[in-house]
């Protein structure tokens, strides 16, 4: 029993040499392929998790990966209808945005959909959160997603237009760079307000762009665990009717830093589990809101946080 998959191997070797964004690696990962033999894998899911695991071998790289699809890929442009109806049963990634008690804002993020698709709702997000009085970013459960978004999110949380974040395209040979954007729609948090952005171990891509981006830049305390550690932003080609391969064309370079977050993950500031990253945030934000004193029109805020207080210490 098993299955040929000469024709399958050939082609993930091709696309990797042709477009992983470091050439001497490519070579490495292709070496490593033609020494293996995958004959005797039947089924097309279990190929795929074993090629995996092998073009990973080489340097760690999380995004390069094979992955099974149930229905028939199509190779050629992405169905924009279906990909803004898929942002819109997602609530465009954003699974809350929420004022706690003692004027606390939060905004809990798991994809960056695309700004074109979904750039109205974090506009709306980000507008509601404007005039609290510290904010809470959660990260724990982002997969990625678009720079552009993590762009505009950091555009409301700088007051002047600020470098964030380079990407260098092997296909193109280039650099881009992004930066917020001095007008929003809408007023802005600002850039003197507290900031604290939730991380996990499974924080990773994009999530991982914006915690760093925030860290570097000294906007935000990161509090939770190291992320996971892929910085190497991917595309997706199909190698047959059930398989595509994601590869990685380029690599972030942070402007502050020189470097990323690839293989090593983002350091949070204060370290501690991610189910007790909300506590131990909150507890900090309702800190800060109770030094702001009492008086006048915010009494009914502080009479919240000293009551938050009240279940968190």
């Amino acid at each position: 029993m098993g299955t040929d998959w000469a024709w399958e191997i050939e082609t993930i070797s091709r696309l990797v040499a042709e477009r992983y964004v470091f050439p001497d690696v490519a070579e490495s990962i292709v070496e490593v392929l033609s020494t293996i033999t995958y004959d005797h894998i039947d089924d097309a899911e279990s190929f795929a998790a074993a090629v995996t695991a092998d073009l990973q071998s080489v340097n760690g790289d999380q995004h390069l990966r094979v992955e099974h699809q149930a229905t028939e890929i199509v190779e050629g442009p992405a169905d924009e209808q279906k990909y803004r109806q898929e942002a819109e049963l997602d609530g465009h990634g954003i699974a809350a945005v929420r004022r706690l008690d003692g004027n606390v804002g939060l905004l809990d993020i798991r994809t960056m959909h695309s700004v074109a698709v979904s750039g109205a709702a974090a506009v709306a997000a980000m507008n509601l959160l404007a005039a609290t009085d510290v904010l809470l970013i959660d990260l724990r459960r982002n997969r990625g997603g678009d720079p552009a978004m993590v762009a505009l999110l950091c555009s409301f949380l700088f007051d002047v237009p600020t470098h964030l974040n380079d990407v260098y395209s092997r296909p193109h040979d280039g650099i881009g760079q992004f930066w917020t954007s001095a007008y929003v729609p809408g007023p802005k948090f600002g850039a003197d307000k507290p900031v604290y952005v939730l991380t996990s171990a499974e924080t990773f891509s994009g999530g991982e762009e914006l915690a760093n981006d925030l860290r570097e830049l000294k906007r935000a305390t990161l509090v939770g665990e190291v992320t996971r550690g892929g910085a190497h932003p991917a595309g997706a080609h199909r190698v047959s009717a059930h398989l595509r391969i994601k590869v990685p064309w380029g690599r972030a370079i942070n402007p502050v830093s020189g470097t990323n977050w690839e293989g090593v993950g983002v350091q949070p500031h204060i370290a501690v589990p991610a189910d007790e990253a909300f506590d131990t945030a909150y507890r900090l934000a309702i800190s800060h809101v109770l030094e702001l004193g009492g008086d006048g029109v915010r009494r009914a805020v502080a009479d919240q946080a000293r009551k938050v207080a009240e279940h968190l210490w």
